[in-house]
């Protein structure tokens, strides 16, 4: 596959995560997107369903993207926690393919649902069964949801769809809803821990 074959092949799976995403958030709401990269989630929901909101960010160039996109955006690191954000001031808190590059997932996972009803989280499934076969052949895995080389990741933790039921059990966390996607984008709902690539979660406030 040609360089440019890639780009355009990553183009379309953000396009995918955003869609998908997005059947969560009704129009106009109010929304947070954590670690929101360069602001083209924020900017499609904008457009698709008229939403307002602000992108969090802590690298300045993605923060300059933003800025591009006609993104609000604040530059913190919310590994130290939302505390700048008011109780339930947003309608949804969104953190989409990032949890993973975070050090403080209890506190971010609570912070999410002080500062607003419901969260959406994203991230790549650790036990999807083409990562466990690269593991058992002695390699890290590679994939489109895992596309860093183990040198240059900036994934610090690895874990599963197991891992993060089990993690919000512990929180008190409700998941409302979680789908599951395979490579090819199609809808997994037979062992999603061991036939999923991608997770999205729908989650409700802490009880």
């Amino acid at each position: 596959m040609t360089e440019n074959e890639k780009k355009i092949r990553a183009q379309e799976r953000e396009r995918f995560d955003f869609a998908v995403i997005a059947q969560w958030i009704p129009p106009a709401e109010r929304v947070l997107d954590l670690g929101c990269g360069d602001g083209t989630l924020l900017r499609y929901l904008r457009e698709t369903k008229a939403v307002a909101g602000y992108g969090v960010e802590i690298d300045h160039a993605s923060v300059l993207g933003c800025i591009r996109n006609g993104v609000d955006v604040i530059q913190i690191d919310i590994e130290g926690g939302l505390s700048g954000f008011e109780d339930q001031s947003f309608n949804h808190v969104i953190i989409s393919q990032a949890l993973q590059a975070m050090h403080a997932t209890e506190r971010i996972l609570t912070e999410m649902l002080r500062v607003a009803e419901e969260a959406v989280v994203s991230f790549p499934n650790f036990a999807y069964r083409a990562n466990r076969a690269a593991i058992a052949d002695g390699h890290m895995p590679m994939s489109e949801d895992l596309p860093y080389t183990w040198y240059e990741t900036p994934n610090v933790r690895f874990f599963t769809i197991a891992d993060f039921e089990a993690l919000c059990g512990k929180l008190g966390i409700q998941i409302r809803e979680r789908l599951a996607f395979d490579e090819a984008g199609q809808p997994v709902t037979d062992d999603p821990n061991l036939n999923g690539s991608l997770a999205f979660y729908r989650l409700g406030r802490v009880r």
